[in-house]
């Protein structure tokens, strides 16, 4: 942890209990304060405009911010972040607000930093594969700036082309090549970290290996409960030599599953296998135009590396593919047709919302071995709820995207649907998986982290937040079941000011 000369030290920062006093309502003068920093144009206070930002991607999760104020640097930020330190307000940090677990929604009055406008790409070192870069900038434009040199980033959500690297490294995103290449964790080198008191630490950096615990590690994946991160050191990765394409379809989401399962017992990797039902074909085919055969399930798979790897590669996989019933494996005629399947399967999502008014979607993780009886449970799931449920997800790791349809304007239907994707996330923790593979816990899956893991280890995780912020000034509400308070016992909660309404009072 390298910190930058001048800021105050993290041990300077008081652990007293937070929820102790209320904070005054935001005020005028204290908006113009924000103002001052970021100019009036980058401070929304109007309630007309702070709708916009009471949501992530997951709509029925909102509250009213007190105030979003939007820097256009770290230092901006600092001085955002120490002026809500002074006022008592809790901030909830904000990327492009594409998220899907609701971990930038924020908490009724709090501060939304808003991260937008901090697009710069800082730094390329190609001889040392590393780019150093803001936490505004978007996933896909890291590709662009590179593909001229022959180099790449290597984590593709499907919200690439909009999602930010910030957003990214709070949820450890993955995407559909993960299989092969990893997660966000795997391709960040180092990190700038704004703690809750303005102090700005450095953790990790571009050398591949640095001394002491790896608080880097610990920061990628913590849903901006640490604090806010403003520059990041990512690994880019040389594009392969050539990349393969197979589609295979079959007659059940079962024989789909067996495959994979084939596949990655048989020592073959792929960059990436996704597969989709027959509900998710018939939407992308139907309502996106894009040309998928009829069929119960497919799997699409990308092969990549050299010529001779790839060959071998994809001949092994067609081979597991018919193994276990394929009815058809095919390479696609062109890179347009390529580029057309691959469309269709990332806009599976925006299918699911032109068929029905309302989803939820989930994102547990299961053993591979487990796909084709835990898409069996899903079916039956649906049919005792009696709403639909799509299957699109990450096959390759066994990362499942169950979207449970429903229209809100049907009485009861929202509740049934709910209680479906409930019980969802349940059989995916009773298969030996997890609430998440990379949407992250959030807000939305809080309720079931108690399911998952123990007292013990939950108390465990707290007492790492609270060593960064011990006043849970950042993104309160958010990843933890129950209220916790830096220095409780185990066992002994209440709530939090932060959880109730977004203000931390300081005696």
């Amino acid at each position: 942890m390298t910190r930058k000369a001048g800021y105050v030290s993290l041990a300077s920062m008081s652990h007293a209990d937070a929820s102790d006093t209320a904070a005054a309502p935001l005020s005028r003068h204290l908006v113009q304060r924000f103002a001052s920093i970021v100019g009036e144009a980058n401070c929304i206070s109007d309630p007309a405009q702070l709708v916009t930002y009471e949501c992530d991607a997951l709509p029925h999760l909102r509250a009213r911010p007190g105030i979003v104020v939007l820097p256009k640097d770290r230092d901006e930020v600092v001085q955002v972040v120490r002026l809500a330190y002074e006022a008592g307000l809790a901030v909830v940090p904000r990327g492009s607000g594409t998220g899907l677990s609701g971990g930038a929604t924020p908490s009724a009055g709090c501060l939304l930093l808003g991260l937008s406008r901090m697009r710069r790409i800082l730094e390329v070192d190609l001889d040392n594969a590393w780019m150093r870069v803001e936490p505004g900038v978007i996933n896909l434009d890291i590709t662009k700036r590179l593909a001229p040199h022959g180099y790449y980033y290597a984590p593709d959500p499907s919200s690439a082309q909009v999602c930010s690297i910030g957003g990214n490294v709070a949820e450890n995103s993955g995407g559909a090549h993960c299989l092969k290449y990893g997660f966000t964790t795997h391709h960040v080198l180092g990190l700038e970290l704004v703690l809750a008191d303005g102090s700005v630490v450095e953790l990790g950096g571009p050398v591949l290996d640095t001394p002491g615990y790896d608080l880097r590690g610990a920061v990628v994946g913590s849903e901006g409960t640490l604090g806010v991160v403003t520059m990041v050191t990512v690994r880019i990765c040389r594009a392969p030599e050539t990349t393969r394409t197979l589609l295979a379809t079959f007659k059940s989401t079962a024989d789909a599953g067996n495959a994979v399962s084939l596949i990655i017992a048989g020592g073959i990797l792929p960059a990436a296998i996704e597969m989709m039902d027959q509900l998710a074909i018939d939407a992308v085919r139907s309502i996106m135009g894009v040309h998928l055969p009829e069929v119960t399930a497919l799997l699409l798979m990308d092969v990549d590396g050299t010529l001779a790897e790839v060959e071998h590669t994809a001949a092994k996989a067609s081979e597991r593919c018919r193994a276990a019933g394929a009815l058809e494996v095919r390479q696609p005629a062109n890179a347009a047709e390529r580029d057309a399947m691959w469309r269709g399967r990332k806009s599976a999502f925006t299918a699911m919302g032109r068929l029905c008014p309302n989803y939820i979607v989930q994102d547990g993780v299961i053993p591979r071995s487990q796909i084709a009886r835990v898409l069996t449970e899903i079916a039956r799931l649906s049919e005792h709820y009696a709403v639909r449920v799509a299957n699109v997800f990450h096959a390759g790791d066994g990362n499942l995207h169950p979207l449970v349809l429903y229209n809100a304007s049907i009485p009861d239907e929202a509740r049934r649907a709910e209680a479906c994707s409930g019980e969802i996330v349940r059989l995916c923790l009773s298969a030996g998986g997890s609430i998440t593979g990379e949407h992250g816990v959030g807000k939305d899956k809080a309720a079931y982290m108690g399911e998952m893991f123990s007292e013990t280890d939950l108390e465990t995780m707290n007492l790492l937040r609270c060593a960064f912020d011990p006043e849970r000034r950042f993104n309160p509400g958010k990843v933890f079941p129950t209220p916790r308070l830096c220095g409780d016992q185990p066992g002994h909660y209440k709530p939090h000011a932060a959880e109730l309404d977004g203000r931390i009072g300081r005696g």
